[in-house]
C-alpha cells in the first residue's frame, strides 16, 4: 500500500500563491482540510533572492513547499526575454530546493512545464521521453530552467534522502488567468481579442478603454512613438492600439464614440501562425486537484505528467471560441509568426496509476466558464 501524507496538520507554503494557479490551489488545499496554508510571493518575498528564500523558511517554517512561482509568458514574451526567463526560474528552483533540504522540510512539490519536453516528442508525451531531444526554441530557456528542478530533485533524493517530487502540467486556463497581451498564453489572449472585437463591432469604446485599463497594457510604441489608452483617448489612438494587437476594421467602418454598429463582418482578428499546431489545455481547478493529490499520495523520484489527456489544433480552438463568443467577424492567420511546438499532448497514465487523478472538467465547459468570467469583469 502506498503511503499518504495527511495535509490537515501540516504547514504548507505555496510559492506564487497570489498567482493564477496559486489562488485555486489554496482553495483546493483548504477544501481538503489543510488548516495552515501560507503564501510566499511578491512583494514580501523575492524568490530569486537567496536572502529572501532563507527568510521565508525561517519565518514560515513549512512542512511542505509547493513551488508554483515562475516567470512565464507566451511565445512573444519568450522571444523577448530568454535570459531573464532562464535565470529567474533556475535561481528560484535551485535555491528553494537546496534551502528546503537545509531546513529539513518534509516534502517539496516542484511544478515543471510541458515546455521541458523535446520539440519533436512523439504524441502523447510520455515521461520517459523527457530527455530525448532539445525543447522547442522559443520555450527552451524557460523549459530547461524548470527541468533542472527534476535533476536536482533526483540528485538530492539519491544523496540526501530528500523527499521532492516533480510534476509536469500542460497549458493551464480558467477564471482568474492572466489576460495581458504582454504575457498571456493562447486561450486568454484569444478570448480577450474576440471580446475586444465584439466591443469594436458595437462601437463600445468605453468598454474597450476599461478593458485596457483593467489589464494595464494600453501603452505601446507604434511607428516609434508611444501611444497610451486612457479615459480621454481619441478614437484614433484607441484604434491604433487595437490594430497593434491585431484587432482591426476598415477605416470607413470605424464607429463614432457612443454609437453601436450591429454589423460584425468588418471586424478582423489576427491570430499568430497557421493554426495547425496542437495543444492540450488543462482547466485550472482540475490542475489544483492534481497537485493536492500528488502532495498527499506520491513520493516517487520519477516525473509525472498532469493534464486532461487530449489535443486540439489552434484552428479548432479558435472556431470553438468564435462560436461560444458569437463573434461574426473574420479571422486572419498571420503566417509570418511562429506556431511554436508542432504538437503537445500528455500521456497522463502515470498520474492515474500513482495518485488516481483524472481531469473532471470538459474542455467546452471550462472554456465557457473562462469566457463568462472574463466578459463579466
Amino acid at each position: 500500500m502506498k503511503s499518504t501524507t495527511d495535509l490537515r496538520e501540516k504547514t504548507v507554503t505555496v510559492t506564487g500563491g497570489r498567482g493564477f494557479l496559486g489562488r485555486h490551489l489554496i482553495r483546493a488545499l483548504e477544501s481538503h482540510g489543510c488548516r495552515k496554508v501560507l503564501v510566499a510571493d511578491l512583494p514580501e518575498y523575492d524568490l530569486v533572492s537567496l536572502a529572501d528564500i532563507r527568510r521565508m523558511y525561517d519565518e514560515q517554517r513549512p512542512d511542505i513547499v509547493i513551488h508554483l512561482a515562475a516567470k512565464v509568458g507566451g511565445i512573444g514574451f519568450n522571444q523577448e526575454n530568454p535570459a531573464s526567463l532562464f535565470y529567474e526560474n533556475a535561481m528560484m528552483g535551485i535555491q528553494l530546493i537546496h534551502e528546503g533540504y537545509l531546513h529539513g522540510i518534509g516534502k517539496f512539490v516542484a511544478l515543471g512545464t510541458i515546455c521541458a519536453y523535446p520539440k519533436f516528442t512523439p504524441v502523447p508525451f510520455r515521461e520517459d521521453t523527457l530527455w530525448d531531444g532539445y525543447p522547442e526554441e522559443t520555450n527552451a530557456p524557460y523549459g530547461l530552467a524548470k527541468k533542472m528542478m527534476l535533476v536536482q530533485s533526483q540528485a538530492y533524493r539519491q544523496q540526501y534522502g530528500f523527499n521532492s517530487i516533480f510534476l509536469l502540467p500542460v497549458n493551464l486556463y480558467g477564471p482568474g488567468d492572466n489576460f495581458s497581451f504582454r504575457s498571456s498564453h493562447v486561450i486568454p489572449a484569444l478570448i480577450r481579442k474576440f471580446h475586444l472585437g465584439n466591443l469594436l463591432s458595437r462601437g463600445d469604446l468605453g468598454e474597450i478603454v476599461q478593458d485596457f485599463l483593467r489589464n494595464n497594457d494600453g501603452e505601446t510604441v507604434i511607428n516609434g512613438s508611444p501611444v497610451m489608452i486612457t479615459r480621454d483617448s481619441s478614437l484614433e489612438d484607441i484604434l491604433a492600439v487595437l490594430t497593434h494587437y491585431g484587432i482591426t476594421r476598415p477605416s470607413e467602418a470605424n464607429p463614432e464614440p457612443g454609437t453601436r454598429n450591429p454589423e460584425h463582418s468588418s471586424v478582423s482578428i489576427d491570430v499568430w501562425g497557421t493554426g495547425s499546431a496542437t495543444r492540450e489545455f488543462f482547466y485550472v481547478e482540475d490542475a489544483a486537484e492534481a497537485i493536492v493529490s500528488a502532495a498527499e499520495r506520491y513520493d516517487g523520484s520519477d516525473p509525472v505528467n498532469i493534464g486532461a489527456g487530449f489535443e486540439i489544433s489552434i484552428k479548432d480552438l479558435v472556431s470553438i471560441i468564435v462560436d461560444l463568443m458569437d463573434f461574426r467577424g473574420a479571422v486572419a492567420w498571420d503566417r509570418t509568426k511562429p506556431d511554436g511546438q508542432p504538437r503537445r499532448m500528455l500521456d497522463t497514465t502515470k498520474a492515474r496509476q500513482e495518485f488516481d487523478f483524472r481531469a473532471a472538467t470538459s474542455f467546452k465547459e471550462g472554456l465557457k466558464k473562462t469566457i463568462d468570467w472574463y466578459t463579466a469583469q
